[in-house]
């Protein structure tokens, strides 16, 4: 099916509305990305992009801007509470694949800009109410205006308009985990590592930012309180540094430095069972939503544009293009979720012989097995979505 002269409509202009806006570009669609922000922008926050999202940045043509506004990963430091390291994950054993450190705001100007220089049309201030499926999908919007197209794409995030139409509402639950954000000047000298600083009940994620100017932190905890589900929410600095008074390594003098940070609760919610009908179609967050255990938030909304849009222009039909793309995504995006579900825990063991064997067990197998521990993920980092 030529996508040539198809107007499509992709609400949410983040990673993954960005991105399948300019690949369906590049094939020859009319594209117009919505956001109901009054600019693209992005609240201070770092971010992972592995091998199999690098991928899909690079045949976007973007690979050498992505490469210039991050910091290259050579390594995943686990790290027990005092700051000593438990096993060194040597991200140079991925031989000629590369992880990076990004900063989000620096994502989407790059993509933002990917997808103008494609021709894609990007209108702020345009808060979608409502969208209908059907032959001739709409989208309503707040302002009483509502647009008619080929295709819609709901790229709108946790609270997608277009999931509900599709899914109706879903019930996530609170996994009683919280999490903070911040950034802050690199005042301790992290070099090109994310190091993960594992507690009873919490741990702390960090890694440079900017050449190294700053460091982004991520640090979950473990609680019975409820928190509401969303990144912009400020939180008390003073929290953040009561929560992880424990630790040591350099862990006290990043946090000294916060001044702001937000909270967010963390909630699992299914995957949605229908990603595509009556054209239209749901990607990344808007389809399956995932805690930040894996760092795969972003590189799944990259692999979701990506296969909807070469599925969009190597069928015969809408319907059979879009029963294509969910049968693709849904198994991989479900094994990845359920794996980051899973991995919380092995980093909040509290003291005792269980948290004692399973540091034994990191520690032996980075001596005497660091290929093999490494090659655990070729599953996940080995994934090529642009290979067809």
């Amino acid at each position: 099916m030529s996508i040539l002269g198809q107007k499509i409509v992709v609400i949410g202009a983040g990673i993954g509305g960005l991105a399948v806006a300019q690949a369906l570009a590049l094939r020859g669609a009319d594209v117009t990305v919505l956001e109901q922000a009054e600019a693209i922008t992005e609240v201070g926050a770092g971010l992972q992009i592995a091998p199999n999202g690098l991928r899909v940045l690079a045949a976007l043509g973007l690979g050498d801007a992505v490469a210039g506004a991050a910091v290259r990963g050579q390594a995943v430091s686990l790290r027990d509470t005092g700051g000593a390291e438990v096993v060194r994950l040597d991200l140079t054993r991925l031989g000629d694949s590369r992880y990076y450190f990004l900063h989000r705001a620096d994502l989407i100007d790059i993509l933002a800009t990917g997808a103008r220089d494609a021709g894609v049309k990007i209108r702020l201030l345009q808060q979608v109410a409502e969208v209908t499926p059907g032959p001739r999908p709409e989208v309503h919007l707040a302002n009483g205006a509502h647009l008619q197209c080929d295709l819609v794409i709901g790229a709108d995030g946790l609270h997608s308009k277009l999931r509900q139409a599709l899914n109706g509402g879903d019930r996530p639950f609170f996994t009683r985990q919280v999490a903070w954000r911040a950034i802050v000047p690199n005042t301790v000298g992290a070099g090109p590592e994310a190091r993960v600083h594992m507690g009873p009940g919490r741990h702390l994620v960090s890694y440079p930012l900017r050449g190294g100017e700053f460091v982004n932190l991520v640090a979950v905890e473990e609680r019975k309180d409820w928190a509401e589900e969303g990144w912009n929410i400020r939180d008390d600095p003073a929290h953040l540094r009561a929560a992880f008074a424990g630790f040591g390594g350099d862990v006290p003098a990043m946090l000294a430095l916060v001044d702001q940070v937000h909270l967010w609760g963390l909630f699992r919610h299914p995957v949605a069972g229908i990603w595509g009908r009556d054209n239209t179609a749901l990607l990344g967050d808007a389809a399956h939503p995932t805690l930040p255990f894996l760092a795969q938030g972003a590189c799944m909304a990259l692999e979701d544009a990506w296969v909807l849009a070469d599925c969009l222009s190597g069928h015969d039909s809408t319907a059979a293009a879009l029963a294509a793309y969910g049968r693709k995504r849904i198994p991989r995006a479900t094994r990845v979720i359920n794996a980051a579900s899973r991995n919380a825990w092995k980093y909040h063991l509290k003291p005792g012989p269980l948290r004692m064997a399973a540091h034994a067990a990191l520690r032996l197998g980075g001596r005497v097995a660091p290929d093999r521990m490494m090659h655990q993920f070729d599953w996940l980092y080995e994934y090529d979505v642009t290979a067809g």
